[in-house]
């Protein structure tokens, strides 16, 4: 894997109750952002079953099965995905509500971040705050 140079975040994990169906749901989610599947790690002795999201060859985004339980995420539980464009946005948009997601704000100008901040806000089956954003004018 080459190495990656620079500051920010390098991947965020996520835990979920059900892996399997957390996984069914963001696989045709961020597909639409052209993130995929890179990692299905099995649960194995000190570790528990992972989902590594990403572009190739690079995984930031994780689901980790954290029990029969599941963790308990409120609407500050916030992660966004950059989007190339406002068509893209739209798109994660359809998907997400196609795959079991619920809107919070519909695909829009959101100018009190800025003027051009086009994003679409969804909560995922677990109740986590996703969002598909595009900084770019249209």
């Amino acid at each position: 894997m080459p190495e990656f140079a620079g500051s920010g975040i390098d991947h965020l994990n996520l835990p979920v109750a059900d892996l399997a169906a957390s996984v069914a749901f963001y696989e045709p989610v961020l597909a639409t952002l052209g993130i995929s599947t890179l990692i299905a790690a099995p649960e194995g002795p000190g570790q528990k079953a992972m989902h590594a999201f990403g572009v190739h060859p690079k995984p930031f985004f994780w689901l980790v099965q954290s029990g029969t339980d599941g963790p308990r995420y409120d609407e500050d539980t916030h992660v966004a995905f950059t989007a190339a464009d406002r068509a893209t946005v739209d798109a994660f948009h359809t998907a997400a509500l196609a795959a079991g997601a619920t809107t919070l704000r519909p695909p829009g100008v959101w100018a009190e971040y800025h003027p051009t901040y086009y994003g679409a806000f969804v909560s995922d089956p677990n109740g986590v705050n996703l969002e598909a954003v595009c900084h770019a004018p249209a």
